[in-house]
């Protein structure tokens, strides 16, 4: 697959991940993951990730794509993304497999890192 081609299908499950999540919708954000990480990802989690970013850099805004790698059978999506109270740039990640002709997410996060001053 080209990047062109990744990108039209990791774009709109990303939007929908960056949707659910600020929405606080658990059955949205978890509908493209894989049966693995569905095991492991509860709507806790979801809750606290999203208390922690929307307190500290308000909502999703842009995404910006900065590059992907393909490493046996998973794709790794890289966007430059940014938040509404803030200018400072975050690193969005979707890892994502395919099964049975359909590509599920097997991790996605923005590391939302920052050095403590």
């Amino acid at each position: 697959m080209t990047d062109t081609e990744i990108l039209k299908v990791a774009n709109p499950i990303m939007d929908n991940l960056m949707h659910a999540s600020t929405n606080n919708d658990f059955d949205s954000h978890t509908r493209d993951f894989s049966d693995r990480i569905k095991q492991k990802f509860t709507h806790e989690e979801l809750q606290k990730y999203r208390e922690e970013y929307r307190t500290k850099w308000g909502d999703f805004t842009e995404r910006d794509f900065v590059g992907l790698t393909k490493n046996g059978n998973t794709i790794n999506v890289y966007w430059k993304q940014k938040f509404s109270d803030t200018d400072d740039e975050f690193l969005a990640v979707l890892t994502l497999s395919k099964k049975n002709e359909q590509y599920l997410v097997e991790r996605a996060f923005v590391d939302l890192w920052q050095l403590e001053s």
